[in-house]
């Protein structure tokens, strides 16, 4: 097998005996497929090859690709940072949000929440202190958590974050490790951490969301 279905049928392989190495089920993952810049016909593509989770960071982008794609069984999954202008949006369009950092962007999403289940959403914590990324500063979670809480629109699930870049992905691993120690304070089950580069690190240390593009569809042009 060659392009989309070799690479999402190795990623495969790899998550599996990332897994495995530490007693964990394969299944227990959760591949998303993020689609930045890819076209539609490659999302559909590896919609055929089994890839059932979509991640997209841009509300505007993915509109015209679920559109092109309505009649394809797909979860879709909002990973990117939003402005409270564009909740209504990500509500309409997104099974899953990962990218709630402030109680004015959950409050937003709350609103717009109606005629469905609560909304599944996580955290996106901030593991160093970056001042061009988003996410909640750590000391900033104990009250966010209690606020998501209180909204019965939102079901909150768990955590994300996107580690400082390293070179090595073993050098990920204590932030992976510190997330996951967060989710248990919290009594959250979802980690959605772990790219291309580090993923298998990240599944030994719990992720259960990997959020793969560059793997699957090639560099970015």
């Amino acid at each position: 097998m060659t392009g989309v279905a070799g690479n999402y049928s190795h990623i495969l392989e790899r998550i599996g005996n990332a897994a495995r190495r530490v007693g964990r089920a394969p299944e227990s993952i959760q591949l998303v497929a993020v689609t930045k810049t890819v076209p539609p016909d490659r999302i559909q593509e590896a919609a055929q090859c089994g890839i059932k989770h979509i991640g997209e960071n841009r509300v505007q982008e993915a509109l015209s690709k679920r559109e092109a794609l309505a009649t394809a069984k797909l979860t879709w999954h909002f990973i990117g940072h939003f402005q409270t202008n564009k909740a209504k949006k990500v509500v309409e369009n997104f099974d899953w949000v990962h990218s709630v950092d402030r109680i004015d962007a959950a409050e937003a999403l709350a609103r717009h929440v109606a005629n469905r289940e609560p909304l599944p959403v996580l955290i996106e914590v901030k593991l160093q202190d970056e001042p061009n990324k988003s996410g909640a500063a750590e000391g900033d979670l104990t009250s966010l958590v209690a606020s998501l809480r209180r909204l019965d629109t939102l079901d909150l699930r768990g955590l994300m974050a996107v580690p400082p870049p390293v070179e090595k992905p073993e050098q990920a691993r204590s932030f992976f490790r510190r997330l996951r120690q967060l989710a248990k304070e919290f009594g959250l089950t979802e980690l959605s951490m772990g790219m291309t580069h580090d993923f298998e690190v990240a599944v030994e240390e719990g992720a259960t969301m990997v959020r793969i593009g560059t793997g699957l569809f090639g560099e970015r042009a």
